[in-house]
């Protein structure tokens, strides 16, 4: 394929997939400290509804490898730095600090570690890498609505990142122009995240991390409607990429 400049636009080399809030499971030895938390595990505050779905969907199409966790983010958030307070939730935060880190060991750590050795080791061969990170959003937030059905995060100041997820949208807007893809939202795509902690390791011209949010309601529709966006995010990609 031919190469272009990063930074005016991304060709494809290696693709990688994760997805870090793929499913609410409690492992057993910390399931006492979940009692009562059934209800809360199965909404948008324990994991992200249809995200790992739609991760196996661009793992395939692609023929990507694809990372992803089916333990609850309310055990421990993938999606966070250690240092960031909100990767401990309220059920985890007062925990003794060494089970904390056994948490750490077993779950975050192999996590992360993993996705970074795929990447790692793409660009080792010479490949650029694109790293989709598949999430999903509730539709409403402390009383707001989100005004979106896709969002894309990127870092604006990554030129590579912000290229691409301008043709995305673009193919998003030719192929359905109802659909409301917007760009950093409901989040920026420069937050603390799996993405963010790769930029700070990876440079520009070999690292381009796209989030991609859906939102709930296509999840907890009827399956016509679910089905139907994630073919759209699989055609728009494709035309994106191309």
């Amino acid at each position: 394929m031919r190469r272009r400049d990063p930074k005016t636009a991304i060709v494809r080399d290696f693709v990688v997939v994760t997805c870090e809030h793929g499913g609410n499971r409690i492992p057993a030895e910390y399931r006492g400290m979940f009692r009562g938390w059934r209800r809360i595990l199965d909404t948008h505050r324990g994991y992200d509804p249809g995200a790992l779905v739609m991760a196996r969907q661009l793992s395939g199409m692609l023929d990507a490898p694809l990372v992803w966790s089916t333990v609850s983010r309310l055990l421990i958030d993938l999606n966070r730095s250690l240092d960031n307070p909100n990767v401990w939730s309220d059920a985890t935060r007062d925990l003794p600090p060494a089970m904390q880190q056994r948490i750490v060991r077993r779950h975050y750590a192999p996590y992360r570690q993993r996705v970074a050795a795929i990447i790692q080791g793409a660009i080792a061969a010479g490949r650029r890498v694109l790293h989709l990170s598949s999430h999903s959003f509730t539709p409403v937030l402390d009383g707001h609505v989100r005004m979106a059905d896709v969002g894309l995060l990127y870092d604006p100041a990554r030129p590579g990142e912000a290229v691409f997820a301008s043709r995305w949208k673009s193919a998003f807007a030719a192929a359905t122009p109802r659909l409301r893809v917007r760009r950093n939202y409901p989040y920026a795509g420069k937050n603390d995240g799996l993405t963010s902690s790769l930029r700070r390791r990876f440079s520009p011209e070999r690292y381009v991390g796209i989030e991609i949010e859906l939102n709930q309601e296509f999840v907890d529709s009827d399956p016509r409607p679910w089905r139907q966006i994630r073919a759209t995010v699989i055609a728009t990609l494709q035309a994106a990429m191309h």
